[in-house]
């Protein structure tokens, strides 16, 4: 039997039905839904929690994010909008509690606005205006009661978005479990890095590299970013913004795998650690017996262990880390200058490659 996943919709989308629902009830009476439109042409009925008048000529509306079966921190999150009529046939839109502020460069919104995005602005002005009188205006505010807490479980401190969460959506719809969405949420970073000037910009699989970035090579946050498992992804997004310099740190536990042109390092989609060091320790001067401890190793941890017992552990992660330049810059197409870092969980350095050794980039972010 074919099971069919549950659609939902943006925080965009919501915000403009709340608007679109406050809009009909400060014109006439309470609605229990609405109907909005989308980027993509669809229209969709949206069920409005509550709508009340404030008073003549204002009043609010609620509606429940549903991002259907998708992963989203924002699944279940009350958007609020309050509208009060005006007379000069304009619409404006801001943001109120819980909708986080811009703090940094590279974002869409100019610092200091409220982090509602140009999309969701634009399909909450056509939601409004399908419903508004001839020649009458409306004041809009979007909040979120919760978001503040809510932006907690997303990227937003690390784009530099404060108090709050961001109203987003391309096409008004979520698709069930989008590893898109969940890849294409990383790339603002890139855009912050840039924006500030940063080159090289410092790549990391996750938050052990982050960590390590920060207190031992005195990197700047803004100057840093995670990639998560979807290395290969944020490479080619840095090809097309034009990046010109990458310095790419991280655990042996991830990095190992792209020696073995492995860009997606999630445990699932492939795992070659143990091989991959086993190899390279050979290709040095691993014996057989250490080669078979290597192979039969727990964890990368263990392995960079077994190395340190047999003083190969230098040795090992610089040829690992060679390999893995050529690879990334193989993925490039050689339009960025790679650096590769090799760190261990207790911060020390394992191994680089010969432009990290020789010219330390990382000493121009310090």
């Amino acid at each position: 039997m074919v099971r069919f996943l549950k659609y939902g919709i943006t925080t965009g989308a919501t915000a403009a039905a709340a608007a679109k629902a406050a809009t009909i009830t400060a014109i006439g009476e309470p609605v229990d839904y609405v109907v909005i439109p989308t980027p993509i042409g669809l229209r969709f009925e949206v069920p409005v929690k509550s709508s009340r008048k404030l008073s003549k000529d204002t009043a609010e509306a609620s509606v429940i994010k549903d991002a259907g079966q998708d992963i989203d921190a924002t699944d279940k999150m009350e958007i609020t909008a309050t509208v009060k009529l005006t007379d000069d046939n304009k619409i404006s839109i801001k943001s109120g509690v819980g909708i986080g502020t811009v703090t940094k460069a590279g974002l869409q919104i100019a610092i200091g606005e409220g982090a509602i995005n140009p999309v969701p602005k634009t399909m909450i002005t056509q939601a409004v205006k399908e419903v508004l009188p001839p020649h009458k205006g409306a004041e809009i505010l979007i909040s979120a009661p919760e978001g503040a807490n809510i932006a907690k479980k997303t990227m937003n401190h690390k784009l530099g978005i404060k108090g709050g969460i961001s109203i987003l959506g391309t096409t008004g719809v979520v698709k069930p479990l989008s590893l898109e969405a969940c890849r294409r949420s990383l790339v603002p970073q890139i855009d912050v890095a840039l924006a500030h000037g940063y080159n090289p910009i410092l790549y990391v699989p996750g938050n052990i590299g982050e960590r390590i970035a920060k207190e031992k090579f005195k990197v700047p946050e803004d100057a840093i970013v995670q990639t998560g498992d979807f290395v290969g992804y944020m490479l080619d997004k840095a090809v097309e913004k034009g990046v010109k310099e990458i310095i790419l740190l991280g655990h042996s536990g991830k990095l190992v795998k792209l020696a073995a042109n492995i860009f997606n390092t999630h445990h699932k989609v492939g795992d070659s650690r143990n091989e991959v060091i086993a190899a390279y320790a050979g290709a040095v001067g691993a014996d057989q017996k250490a080669i078979n401890e290597l192979l039969d190793a727990n964890t990368s941890d263990e392995a960079t262990d077994i190395l340190q017992k047999i003083d190969l552990t230098e040795a090992t992660y610089n040829r690992i880390a060679e390999r893995v330049h050529q690879r990334v810059s193989d993925r490039v197409d050689n339009k960025i200058k790679i650096s590769v870092v090799i760190v261990a969980m207790d911060s020390r350095v394992l191994g680089m490659d010969t432009n990290a050794r020789c010219n330390k980039p990382w000493q121009t972010l310090a």
